[in-house]
């Protein structure tokens, strides 16, 4: 009895049997626009262990805006791109060889929500006159809250001065330390400021723009092709960790996801989850919907920054993301 227990000890720390210690798992290099709440279910999913089942060990960094995002993933230093994507629609307009492609859908409405300084009844209207802080010019956040301030009737540039000038991760400090009137800021920043009493959350950007294909995996279709196995894995990982939100409570997935956010209380996590979920902020399944990219290229045009619409086939490759729905 003692031989066969140290043989199957040795069998374990050598990565022998399945589920073992030591199995050797492929590494996957990511980049996330920001670290937000704002993708529960990515986060769900690592600490949920759902990634290490499909074979694979995530490393995440975190980019710090779309566009750096996007020059990780054109170098070769991440594997995957996780941001807005209109950063694919940029390169594939600039017909860049190896244009990278959209292979699963994570969120589905703009993320941010509008803060300002103190209390008020809200109105769009209050916007005039005023100084934003909307990120970064071409950036989905600034674009879809340029795009809200149109239909609200208030001209970005003409009847509020919209500040582009500060990079996406710098935002809350620029306000927090500045002049700004308003800004648009993710969770869990803004109900953290509004907690220290810097600012208070006044309205979803997300759920006055509507559906948009807001944040969603991408690689260079040379990984999308040579890494396949890989990318299906990673797509089959997502998609339960967007299954597992949507089937558990506010407090629950809060829970499950903490550790991401180790300076966050759990409390100040079940609130803005339940935040997220009110606005119905993540997509269900890693899906992309034609007409949600049309509405993303709509705001596009919108700011100005799109000359040209893309085909949906050239910029999107739903394969993976329908395989793992159905797994």
């Amino acid at each position: 009895m003692k031989k066969i227990t140290a043989v199957l000890l040795i069998l374990l720390l050598m990565g022998m049997l399945p589920g073992a210690v030591g199995e050797e798992l492929t590494r996957v290099r990511v980049s996330e626009v920001t670290h937000s709440v704002f993708y529960a279910p990515q986060y769900a999913a690592l600490a949920l262990g759902f990634f290490e089942e499909e074979g694979l060990a995530v490393d995440l960094i975190n980019g710090g805006g779309a566009d750096k995002v996007m020059t990780s993933v054109l170098t070769g230093e991440v594997d995957i791109g996780l941001a807005g994507p209109e950063a694919c629609i940029y390169v594939l307009l600039e017909g860049h060889d190896d244009a990278p492609q959209v292979f699963a859908q994570l969120t589905c409405r703009d993320g941010s929500f509008l803060v300002g300084r103190e209390k008020e009844t809200f109105s769009w209207e209050n916007l005039r006159g005023k100084h934003i802080i909307g990120g970064r010019k071409g950036g989905m956040p600034e674009m879809t809250l340029e795009y809200v301030m149109k239909q609200h009737g208030v001209i970005p540039h003409e009847d509020a001065d919209v500040d582009t000038s500060v990079q996406f991760n710098m935002m809350a400090g620029a306000f927090i330390g500045g002049d700004a009137d308003y800004v648009a800021l993710f969770e869990p920043t803004a109900t953290e400021a509004e907690l220290a009493g810097q600012c208070v959350v006044l309205t979803s950007i997300g759920e006055e723009s509507g559906e948009i294909p807001y944040t969603a995996y991408f690689a260079k279709q040379s990984f999308l092709r040579d890494g396949a196995d890989i990318v299906q894995r990673f797509t089959n990982a997502v998609a339960r960790g967007q299954q597992w939100v949507y089937e558990h409570t506010d407090e629950e997935v809060a829970q499950a996801i903490l550790s991401a956010f180790p300076d966050t209380s759990l409390e100040v996590m079940t609130r803005v989850v339940a935040r997220y979920r009110g606005i119905e902020a993540w997509n269900r399944t890693p899906v992309m919907k034609q007409e949600a990219l049309e509405m993303l290229e709509t705001v596009m045009e919108s700011a100005g920054e799109l000359e040209s619409r893309v085909e949906f086939e050239a910029l999107v490759d739903n394969s993976f993301a329908q395989r793992g729905t159905e797994k």
